[in-house]
């Protein structure tokens, strides 16, 4: 693998942690979000990657080494609860809540946040290297 196919690499990785990060601060900026019925309450959304090591392997033109395929609703039950008094409560007095987990998603975006800074490490190596070997022919 020649060090520009590590920099498609780390580039294309860094812009899928990106809408992985970006997906979870969605996430929690709906955390506390209130519905009346469980069709218009919002869900947790999660990126699906994939990873398109063989077609790096074999250095195929238009090959992209990270991608993201799509982003997934969670299916996880949402949060329901008894209040009658709530303005947004629906007929029988109940309320629903997304099914996002905060702390789940804190974890989440420390962990895209230190695989983002670990592929700018690893292209600025790969910089580095090509201008290192860039010098040894002068």
């Amino acid at each position: 693998m020649s060090l520009f196919n590590v920099l498609d690499v780390s580039g294309t990785a860094m812009s899928a942690q990106s809408v992985r990060i970006n997906t979870t601060a969605s996430n929690l900026a709906n955390a506390n979000s209130v519905s009346s019925s469980s069709e218009e309450t919002y869900r947790a959304r999660q990126p699906v990657f994939a990873a398109e090591m063989n077609r790096a392997m074999n250095q195929q033109p238009h090959s992209v080494p990270v991608e993201v395929v799509g982003i997934v609703e969670s299916d996880k039950p949402l949060n329901i609860e008894y209040m009658p008094n709530h303005p947004m409560a629906n007929e029988e007095g109940y309320i629903y809540k997304p099914n996002v987990n905060v702390v789940e998603e804190m974890a989440n975006m420390v962990s895209a946040s230190r695989s983002y800074q670990t592929n700018v490490q690893v292209a600025d190596a790969a910089k580095q290297m090509l201008q290192r070997t860039l010098a040894l022919g002068q």
